[in-house]
């Protein structure tokens, strides 16, 4: 009976072990059918000869649902593989699932149990194998199905050659994937416990952007499973992922793996056909070798591309890929094609992997013309030939660029200074009036367009050629507004403006007026101070005004003097002057001016006035409108004015425009802080000190350093004291004694030689943890003969107080002392009689002075008891 029984344990045992060891690799897809109805795709690899047999899989749809899944095809393949898939099977609801609302659900299934063996795995037999797939259900990114993995996640290598190997994931929406590399799950979807990566002796990893995995190289025989998560994105945003559990089987071979050449990402024109060569060589030149490949570009529906294969040759293979692109291809994410060459070696074939990428790009929009009309320029484009285009930008710049795009160059890039000013959504509506935002156009300027369509998907075309425009010049345009002479009541401005030419004599015959207006600052409402009456007359002398405290801003009108047809032409742009200020710091003046006017200044030339020929001598250029003198003497005047230089960009105006600012004086004095130190404090437990260093680290700060406070608390609060202080450059070293405990915290600050402190350095602060801690043996031997006789602590600091309690095996407390020293001899403190040998355990509080305070720490343990 005994035997029988053994018997049928092993029986069944063996059975469970058979119909649990199976699972080598998979992954879980989904496809969308309607709004929240999703249709799910189920793949594995089990291990063959396993009695186990799953003809349907429990699916979990993350919203606390399941269903089961049927199997519809079972393929048994070389090597002890069988691929199963489940999915709908044309009945019932198994496979398919309606969600209750948007959202982000993770469909995952458990299934007992991995293949025996796995060598990164321990004990793999018994590890559920576990799969996810995260779906995200959003109304406002549409509709969307889960990337398709054409490559099996079942692969083989050979011990020290490189292994490479790429999933082939294809997005039928068009999203853009990219890869990571993560350990394995099991049981509850947790990671497996000591799971490790495939050891490598060179690197092992994923290229996130073409999913390329390279294993160089494996050192072991053997199976090994690893995790490839291919994530999902939609304008930027992550709308989903599939985990990949895949096996890798090592054998030792003495194979080389081929490789695929010259294969190089690239963009093509809608509409033309691109050509490409796919070579593939292997160096163990008696190899047959197979060239395949796969990608969007090859299954669209719309003209796919087209490549010949498999294809096969002895030592090197050769196929090609070619694509007659249309519209529809159009798209922003590249399509990626990918190669797989193959070879016939034993006892492995090995493989190498090469992606392309190919950019469908949209036509540029043609003929694009500029004109003007009064303050504005009309622009108009030829309707794209991409009638899947679904609006154009519209883009503006100062001047003539001569911009021609680069092969994957789409859209306009920042460089070229080039800055959006419309979108004009719609494939019909080719026309745009730039009125510079209501505020009308700036007259003198050579203003340049190019315009560029887009796609649902935001892919962009290649930008149009470029076409530029100015305005008529049909009114005045100021071209200077400087100062002469600076004064708070004698001071005057230079005022001057290019005179209209392109204007309709007949209709406004003349003679004409020029009205000059002036206001005060930089704007506001501005006043007539004088007219001119001869339309030649182009300059004028603005004198009797305050030039040293304020700046002028200036307008010319023109009109029509006709007597009995008086009327209003147009105006000029306003203008200001440029208007100077300093800011005196220590040997330093910073100057700094302000202005508003239409022309574009190239940069400004700062002047110096010698005080010794009394002639502005040119100390430096700025293309911004600051500049710091530096290297003065404190204490001394130094006077200062700035000469513009800039332009109009379109042609017949003066070139080049100066305009000048008033004449300031500052007198730079020692306002400035230095920096503080660099502070280290190391405490001395024993002496209970702490010994303070500290060094001047920075050389851009002032550097008149004589003198260091040192600030303290003794806690973290805001109340630190002065301690110590220092006249001593040569002295940065500090021992504070004299203290109850090294807990605390300091700062140190540096002072100049006219009192300005620095702000506080960086807090420091100490605490007993760098000290002795108060800890007790866990043996002592109150034998008598005079050594380790009592319990107690180890050398310690810092410790108020104690409240210590030990107990015996049965949990009563035998000794209670409240001394730090403790000196337990071994001794019932109740009865006064000897302890037995044995274990002993306590619970000791210990009141510490710490950096907070008193503060107690509960340490527990046992004690054994030897005599």
């Amino acid at each position: 009976m005994r035997k029988a029984i053994s018997l049928s344990f092993l029986l069944v045992f063996f059975t469970l072990y058979t119909y649990a060891t199976h699972q080598r690799a998979g992954e879980i897809t989904y496809k969308y059918l309607s709004p929240l109805t999703y249709e799910v795709t189920i793949v594995t690899y089990t291990f063959t000869p396993s009695l186990a047999d799953r003809p349907e899989l429990e699916l979990h749809w993350g919203d606390g649902s399941s269903d089961v899944v049927e199997r519809v095809e079972k393929i048994n393949l070389p090597n002890n593989v069988s691929r199963n898939t489940y999915t709908y099977n044309g009945t019932g609801t198994g496979g398919r699932h309606t969600y209750p609302a948007p959202g982000s659900y993770m469909l995952w299934l458990e299934d007992p149990n991995r293949n025996a063996g796995i060598f990164n795995i321990p004990n793999s037999v018994n590890i559920p194998f576990y799969i996810e797939t995260e779906l995200v259900i959003n109304p406002f990114l549409g509709e969307n199905s889960s990337p398709v993995l054409l490559n099996p996640p079942i692969d083989n290598a050979c011990v020290f050659q490189p292994f490479v190997h790429n999933p082939w994931a294809y997005d039928p929406d068009g999203d853009s994937l990219s890869y990571r590399i993560d350990s394995c799950k099991g049981q509850g979807g947790y990671y497996i416990p000591g799971y490790i990566f495939p050891p490598a002796n060179n690197y092992f990893g994923i290229n996130a952007i073409t999913g390329d995995l390279l294993w160089d190289s494996p050192q072991l025989n053997g199976e090994y499973n690893i995790c490839i998560i291919i994530d999902e994105w939609r304008h930027g945003i992550h709308i989903g992922s599939v985990r990949r559990d895949m096996q890798i089987t090592v054998v030792p071979c003495d194979n080389h793996p081929p490789q695929l050449v010259n294969i190089h990402d690239t963009c093509v024109l809608a509409g033309t056909h691109l050509s490409y060569n796919i070579v593939a060589t292997d160096p163990d030149a008696g190899d047959v070798l197979t060239l395949t490949g796969n990608g969007g570009s090859l299954v669209i529906t719309n003209s796919p591309a087209h490549f010949t294969q498999p294809v096969q040759g002895t030592g090197s293979v050769s196929s090609l890929f070619t694509w007659q692109t249309e519209c529809s291809h159009v798209k922003k994410q590249p399509y990626q094609v990918n190669f797989k060459v193959e070879d016939n070696s034993q006892p492995v074939s090995l493989v190498d992997f090469a992606s392309l990428r190919i950019t469908v790009v949209g036509p540029a929009p043609e003929n694009l013309s500029a004109s003007p009309s009064g303050n504005t320029i009309h622009l108009k484009w030829d309707r794209s030939k991409c009638s899947n285009a679904i609006g154009y930008k519209v883009y503006r710049r100062n001047g003539y660029y001569g911009f021609f795009p680069g092969n994957c160059e789409t859209g306009i890039p920042a460089y070229t200074g080039y800055v959006e000013i419309a979108d004009v959504p719609g494939l019909i509506d080719t026309a745009y009036i730039d009125n510079n935002n209501g505020s009308g156009l700036i007259r003198g300027y050579d203003y340049c367009y190019m315009v560029y369509a887009y796609y649902p998907d935001g892919a962009e075309s290649y930008a149009s050629l470029e076409a530029c425009a100015q305005l008529t010049k049909d009114v005045p345009v100021i071209i200077h507004a400087s100062v002469r002479n600076t004064d708070a009541v004698n001071g005057s401005v230079f005022v001057a403006w290019s005179k209209a030419v392109d204007f309709d004599t007949i209709q406004i015959p003349g003679p004409f007026k020029y009205l000059i207006y002036r206001g005060p600052n930089l704007s506001g409402a501005l006043t007539l101070i004088d007219s001119l009456v001869d339309i030649n007359d182009t300059t004028y002398i603005d004198s009797l005004i305050n030039t040293a405290d304020i700046p002028q801003h200036y307008r010319i009108d023109f009109y029509n003097d006709t007597p009995g047809n008086r009327f209003y032409i147009g105006a000029t742009e306003e203008a200001t002057s440029t208007y100077l200020s300093l800011s005196p710091s220590d040997n330093t003046l910073t100057l700094n001016w302000a202005l508003d006017v239409p022309w574009t200044n190239d940069y400004y030339a700062v002047y110096r006035k010698n005080p010794s020929t009394l002639l502005w001598d040119s100390i430096g250029k700025s293309f911004t409108t600051s500049f710091a003198d530096t290297g003065l003497v404190n204490g001394i005047t130094y006077c200062y004015k700035v000469k513009g230089v800039g332009h109009y960009s379109a042609p017949g105006f003066a070139n080049p425009l100066i305009n000048y600012s008033e004449e300031k004086c500052g007198i730079p004095v020692d306002n400035e802080a230095p920096c503080p130190p660099t502070l280290t404090v190391t405490p001395d437990c024993q002496a209970i000190r702490n010994i303070l260093n500290w060094y001047y680290p920075d050389k851009s700060c002032a550097q008149d350093v004589n003198q260091y406070n040192i600030y303290y608390s003794p806690d973290q609060s805001n109340d630190y004291l002065l301690i110590f202080s220092t006249n001593s450059m040569v002295d940065t070293f500090f021992v504070h004694s004299d203290i109850f405990t090294v807990a605390g915290c300091y700062y140190i600050t540096a002072v100049d030689s006219t009192g300005n402190e620095s702000v506080p350095g960086e807090l420091i602060c100490v605490d007993i943890d760098l000290c002795h801690l108060y800890e007790l043996p866990n043996v002592f031997t109150p034998n008598g003969d005079g050594v380790n006789e009592y319990f107690k602590p180890f050398p310690y600091d810092f410790v108020e107080k104690i409240d210590i309690q030990i107990y015996n095996r049965w949990g009563k407390v035998i000794f209670h002392s409240t001394d730090p020293a403790i000196n337990w001899s071994g001794k019932n403190q109740n009865s006064g009689i000897e302890c037995a040998d044995g274990v002993y355990y306590y619970v000791c509080d210990v009141w510490e002075r710490r950096l907070g305070g008193l503060a107690k720490r509960t340490i527990t343990g046992w004690v054994h008891l030897l005599r």
